[in-house]
């Protein structure tokens, strides 16, 4: 007999339909073979799947039993196949009827006693189910609510081979209810730090802001403790909230990384992501012999923050390049060439030299000029271009520490950065770009109308400053966002001198 169920595999943060082909042959000695390109964990699945359907009654048939993975090109991996091996051998045999086989996508991997652990990327089976007009999936009740995101699939959480086997003879089962994701957005942010617990650097919260807004990246440069970190962490909570598709995107990439948790398997608020600095290539962008998301990917939508960037290996942060300008990373091996979304805020930190202490008023630098530069050498001149800004971060001062001062509340900034983003969004329309970080020269052109007063100054700093075009471009760019937050159309002076203020490792080169 021959049988034919439908299930997946995840390449990437996308479904591929695998179709599992199942023939029994009583002639001959019994032999039980998995073909079409499987790695080991597919291969174990005959174990697995002898030993479930022997612990939940069945009896296993001691003939000659071919399973073929079509398509037999694409590389399959790990113990999600189990679940669909063991219900072709099932209807092979006749224990369950053809008719519904290739209504669902059945993914999970089995226990020896016929219970169904979870598997990673479920959301993106849901999402392949419902782009090829499946009627539902068929996975492990662990992973129903992040598959039940997805409108207009009907998703079955299942705990057991057994109770897989009697949905499909008929028995009558609801499917997980769909999550309503309008009443998350509700549900209020929950952020542990607040920007109101930052003490003192007034400057330094006002340029997170503009580059909250416009979604420019950011770099700043500061002494030891000065708080560099601090103030990273805390950009998430001012960034506006995440839409519905964000929601779906976000999750999706964590649901194929394997890293949601069961009792929020929504990824709701805005990622941050902080790798340490030993952090390989392929960590970071992604990678593997079959490509999983590094944490570019995972930070979609979100922030990545580099700690002491100097301190990163140099092939490490010069791969950034690519993601930062294009919203997304390409990642070729010699099985597959995959892209993976990565789309981020980056924000790094870094001290201004070896010791920490150069430019702090309390205490002297230790460090001789060519080893400041061979330092800050470690960030190349293309990398260092795709920051927008660039700002000082002193130490700050014991009378501010010790104040009672409590500054503005992260949900004030956010709301003004909300209002920014929803010009950005209406100006840039019919540009399929979404912040003006994102803005080329035709839009600069287009978009950011200058005053007079304004282009006399910024024609005075790129003279007396000996700024660089990319300065130029990235002063305008910063301009326009500062003026979104004043609701302003036109940039004025004032919009221009508080960008230029931005832009300290031009001044200090030159």
């Amino acid at each position: 007999m021959l049988s034919k169920i439908i299930s997946s595999t995840v390449i990437g943060i996308d479904a591929f339909i695998v179709e599992v082909e199942v023939d029994i042959v009583p002639k001959g000695m019994p032999a039980f073979s998995i073909v079409g390109l499987p790695d080991m964990a597919v291969k174990e699945s005959k174990e697995r799947v002898r030993a479930a359907l022997k612990n939940i009654g069945f009896s296993f048939p001691l003939k000659r039993i071919t399973v073929n993975l079509a398509p037999a090109d694409l590389k399959k991996e790990g113990a999600s196949f189990d679940l669909a091996i063991a219900i072709g051998i099932m209807a092979a045999e006749g224990a369950i009827p053809a008719e519904k086989l290739n209504d669902y996508i059945l993914t999970g991997e089995l226990s020896l006693d016929g219970s169904i652990k979870p598997v990673k990327g479920s959301l993106s089976v849901s999402i392949k189910a419902k782009e090829l007009h499946y009627k539902g999936v068929i996975l492990p009740a662990e992973n129903a609510h992040e598959a039940a995101i997805v409108d207009g699939v009907s998703v079955y959480g299942m705990k057991s081979l057994s109770g897989v086997m009697d949905f499909l003879n008929g028995q009558e089962l609801s499917s997980h209810p769909a999550v309503d994701l309008a009443e998350m957005d509700n549900s209020g942010f929950l952020y542990e730090e607040d920007f109101q617990d930052v003490k003192g650097q007034e400057h330094a919260k006002r340029a997170l802001e503009v580059a909250a807004s416009g979604g420019h990246n950011i770099i700043m440069m500061g002494p030891p403790g000065s708080g560099k970190t601090m103030l990273a962490r805390r950009i998430p909570s001012i960034l506006p909230p995440m839409t519905v598709t964000e929601v779906i995107e976000a999750t999706q990439i964590y649901s194929v990384a394997g890293l949601l948790r069961d009792k929020h398997p929504l990824i709701a608020t805005r990622p941050f992501r902080s790798p340490h600095h030993t952090i390989s290539d392929a960590a970071l962008i992604g990678g593997g012999h079959i490509p999983r998301p590094g944490e570019v990917s995972l930070s979609h939508h979100g922030v990545l923050f580099l700690d002491e960037l100097p301190e990163f290996k140099r092939n490490v942060i010069e791969a950034l390049r690519q993601p930062m300008e294009d919203g997304e990373i390409t990642v070729s091996r010699v099985a597959s060439t995959i892209n993976l979304p990565a789309r981020f805020m980056l924000v790094a930190s870094m001290n201004p030299c070896p010791c920490g202490r150069f430019g702090d008023s309390r205490h002297a630098c230790s460090c001789s000029p060519p080893q400041i530069h061979k330092y800050r050498a470690r960030i190349s001149g293309p990398l260092l271009d795709r920051f927008d800004i660039h700002i000082e971060v002193p130490a700050v001062p014991y009378k501010d520490l010790s104040s009672n001062y409590s500054g503005e509340k992260s949900e004030q900034i956010r709301k003004r950065i909300t209002e920014a983003r929803k010009i950005q969004l209406e100006r840039f329309a019919h540009d399929k770009i979404f912040s003006n970080a994102q803005m080329k020269t035709r839009h600069i052109k287009r978009y950011c109308s200058l005053n007079d007063s304004a282009t006399e100054l910024l024609d005075m700093a790129m003279q007396r400053l000996a700024l660089s075009a990319r300065a130029y471009s990235r002063i305008i760019k910063l301009s326009r966002t500062i003026a979104d937050l004043d609701a302003s159309s036109e940039i004025k002076a004032h919009h221009v001198s508080e960008a230029i203020q931005y832009r300290a490792l031009d001044r200090s080169v030159h």
